[in-house]
């Protein structure tokens, strides 16, 4: 039997993104390129565990806000702020099975744009987004942001979240995504790390320690 992709080469394993048998080659190349692989495929398992860093000629320099500075402390001090849009992320993609790494991504770093704006000139201006699931991504990011201050108003009786608070963990998961995706258009490998995080069963109410040891530093 030949490959259902290529229809040259003989297949040797069973793709669930094409319902058929596929060659390794057609595998390699198509992989969350051409093919919606779902993250219980073995071979996508197997990609990931020996799928080496990219390296830094691959990233666009401006992509990763590098003139925004985020230091150890700041991740220690604001972790439950980290925490909160990571599961604001999930939510997310919980929702819309369709995102993608690409999507998410995208949706943070227009959010990134506008509280650099908005810290550096005081105009607010929402950065447009392509798309339905990133301005749901969005939406979700946003309002968990607004949780978090009514959460310091209720508890403290006033919020100490800057805009340049925000603006730094906004950058933090772009860095994040960044580094955890594979880069290919269809990956999810960043939104699976997520999924990893937040199981959907679980709650997202975490004590110090527990965030401390799920968010991994990009």
């Amino acid at each position: 039997m030949s490959c259902a992709i290529c229809q040259i080469r003989k297949e040797k394993r069973f793709c669930p993104a094409v319902h058929g048998r596929i060659c390794p080659q057609c595998c390699g190349e198509q992989r969350e390129v051409t093919l919606d692989c779902p993250s219980d495929c073995p071979y996508l398992q197997q990609a990931r565990e020996h799928e080496k860093p990219r390296s830094a000629d691959q990233f666009d320099r401006a992509s990763l806000f590098l003139q925004v500075e985020i230091s150890d402390q700041f991740t220690y001090e604001r972790e439950h702020l980290l925490m909160g849009l990571s599961y604001a992320l999930t939510k997310a993609a919980q929702a819309d099975r369709s995102l993608s790494d690409r999507d998410l991504i995208a949706a943070i770093s227009a959010l990134c744009t506008s509280h650099e704006r908005l810290v550096n000139s005081g105009l607010h201006y929402e950065q447009p987004l392509t798309g339905a699931a990133q301005h749901a991504a969005a939406a979700q990011v946003e309002e968990m942001l607004k949780q978090y201050r009514e959460a310091e108003q209720k508890q403290l009786g006033y919020s100490t979240l800057r805009d340049s608070d925000v603006l730094k963990a906004l950058v933090f998961l772009v860095r994040l995504g960044h580094g955890r995706t594979s880069g290919r258009p269809k990956s999810r490998a960043f939104i699976d790390f997520l999924f990893a995080q937040f199981p959907e069963k679980q709650s997202a109410v975490v004590t110090p320690q527990e965030a401390g040891s799920r968010i991994i530093v990009p």
